[in-house]
């Protein structure tokens, strides 16, 4: 029997919006085996894909561990060398800052047959989006296009002589890219604008000079987004639609949408990947939201590095979250090894978002308890649980405690090691604030009992708790499972909705529910 030929597909997605993906790449998608995707990626783009595609999801964000670049070509190399149709998508176009060229190099060094699928980029789209031409006869003769991730590698004296810039990645550095601006004698009263998520229902738009964006912007979250600096951004108001047919046009397209009309206060861990976010928007939601969990590492690697010296003694590796594999994972490439260390040992993961996590590491779950809590994990173990020796990775404080109690119980002996920790953030970003404090908000949504803690701690901080109790009065609070649900009712008083599938999918699925059948 022969073979089928494996082939790598590198495709741009284009601006989030499913109407701007190119038919070649509609029609990749529905043919793939393998789908290898970033974080910008629609969600609605899963929906494309036969229902028995691998999809591993390898999204770049900052402020979070995420897939190492070699990683994910030997990803790319591993399926393509299977036989397997793999569709490796970007957000925008492959070529525009798609770090490409690493992948290509590991896919050529392995002779796997590729093919770039072009998309349109952002850089692109979003000024065309929000009105703004990159080009005119008298105002733009030339623009550049450049990301502002390492500010300090660039030429500002260069750039700052052009008529108009697209800058991308630049949100978090807003602040030195005006201040380089200025310095090389940039107008203070030059037009700029921010299209964030440019292409989606939840795009929004600032427009301002120069020298006032950053007050304008203060407190608010500018990620994704596109930059334009020029003179071509104040033809925007002349250029825009008839406001009238623009509102019908807007309406018509999201009327159909099950949570049009609903603002969502999504709390989540700081950098954590917003694919949540992207399915509430895909779905209609208008989303702010409120990072609420600081993960980083814990006081002393000590306890852990002696585990992974050790990993030969274990029967089993249980993991409970996608924080405890990426700093499990981190921190044994630390020590030089790989998943090779780990074959001897069993693993036992809960969550089907833990366990794409582990797959993405080229690495099956041995064991995934059912309703994927942890909680059925000791009911429904696989083997009988007495003198079995368990490693388990876990956040430093406040973590499963009855977990490791009830495997105790059963005989097994537990090896607890810290491998990351979480805290509370130091304030609310004003965008949210201002949300809550005006009662802009339809639904607060929570992915762990961690989540509503430090929820609740950051809101009675800045508000009395009296005060509290009437910003949430009509607020849906909305649980991802049981555990997230007893600490709602703890601190919060009630829960309005809980997930029936202990997934992001599921909650997704039961605020659909709740609003179309009430409350």
């Amino acid at each position: 029997m022969t073979l089928q030929k494996g082939k790598v597909y590198l495709v741009g997605a284009g601006p989030y919006d499913l109407a701007y993906l190119t038919l070649k790449a509609y029609n990749l998608l529905a043919v793939a085996q393998v789908l290898v995707y970033d974080a910008l990626v629609n969600a609605e783009l899963m929906q494309c894909v036969p229902t028995d595609c691998l999809k591993l999801d390898v999204g770049k964000r900052g402020g979070k561990p995420s897939t190492p670049q070699g990683e994910i070509n030997n990803l790319l190399v591993k399926y393509c060398q299977q036989g397997k149709q793999v569709v490796r998508l970007k957000s925008g176009d492959p070529f525009i800052f798609g770090r490409c060229t690493s992948e290509i190099e590991a896919l050529k060094a392995s002779g796997c047959e590729f093919e770039i699928v072009p998309g349109i980029s952002s850089a692109l789209a979003a000024p065309l989006l929000a009105g703004i031409p990159l080009t005119d006869p008298v105002l733009s003769r030339c623009f550049a296009v450049f990301t502002a991730h390492e500010p300090d590698a660039l030429d500002w004296e260069a750039l700052s002589r052009l008529e108009t810039l697209v800058i991308l990645m630049g949100g978090q550095h807003l602040a030195e890219i005006v201040h380089q601006l200025v310095r090389r004698g940039r107008s203070l009263v030059t037009p700029m604008a921010i299209i964030r998520w440019a292409g989606s229902h939840n795009q929004q738009i600032w427009t301002a000079q120069l020298g006032d964006i950053l007050q304008q912007t203060a407190g608010l979250s500018l990620s994704p987004a596109v930059i334009v600096i020029g003179e071509v951004v104040g033809l925007r108001e002349y250029l825009q639609p008839e406001k009238i047919s623009s509102e019908v046009s807007t309406t018509a397209m999201s009327n159909n949408l099950p949570l049009t009309g609903k603002t969502i206060l999504v709390t989540r861990s700081v950098g954590q990947s917003n694919q949540f976010s992207d399915r509430l928007i895909a779905s209609g939601a208008t989303v702010i939201e409120m990072p609420t969990l600081e993960i980083g590492p814990p006081a002393s690697w000590e306890a852990l590095d002696s585990a992974i010296a050790n990993l030969s003694n274990f029967d089993w590796l249980i993991l409970t979250s996608t924080n405890g594999i990426d700093y499990f994972f981190a921190r044994l490439a630390a020590q030089s090894k790989d998943a090779r260390a780990l074959n001897s040992v069993k693993i036992a993961v809960v969550g089907e978002k833990t366990a794409q996590s582990l797959r993405q590491r080229s690495l099956q779950p041995d064991f995934i308890p059912p309703n994927f809590v942890a909680d059925s994990l000791i009911a429904s173990f696989p083997e009988e649980l007495s003198g079995k020796k368990i490693l388990f990775p876990r956040v430093e404080s406040g973590g499963r405690e009855i977990l490791v109690k009830e495997l105790t119980t059963k005989g097994a002996e537990v090896t607890e090691v810290a491998a990351y920790q979480s805290c509370c953030p130091n304030s609310i970003p004003l965008e949210a604030e201002l949300a809550i404090q005006n009662r802009k908000i339809d639904v607060i949504t929570f992915a762990s009992s961690k989540t509503v803690q430090f929820f609740y701690q950051l809101i009675t901080s800045k508000f009395s708790q009296n005060s509290v109790a009437n910003y949430l009065t009509g607020v849906c609070i909305a649980s991802i499972g049981p555990q997230t649900s007893k600490t709602c009712h703890a601190l919060l008083g009630r829960v309005d909705v809980e997930a029936e599938e202990y997934t992001l999918e599921g909650l997704t699925q039961a605020l659909i529910k709740w609003v179309n059948f009430g409350r």
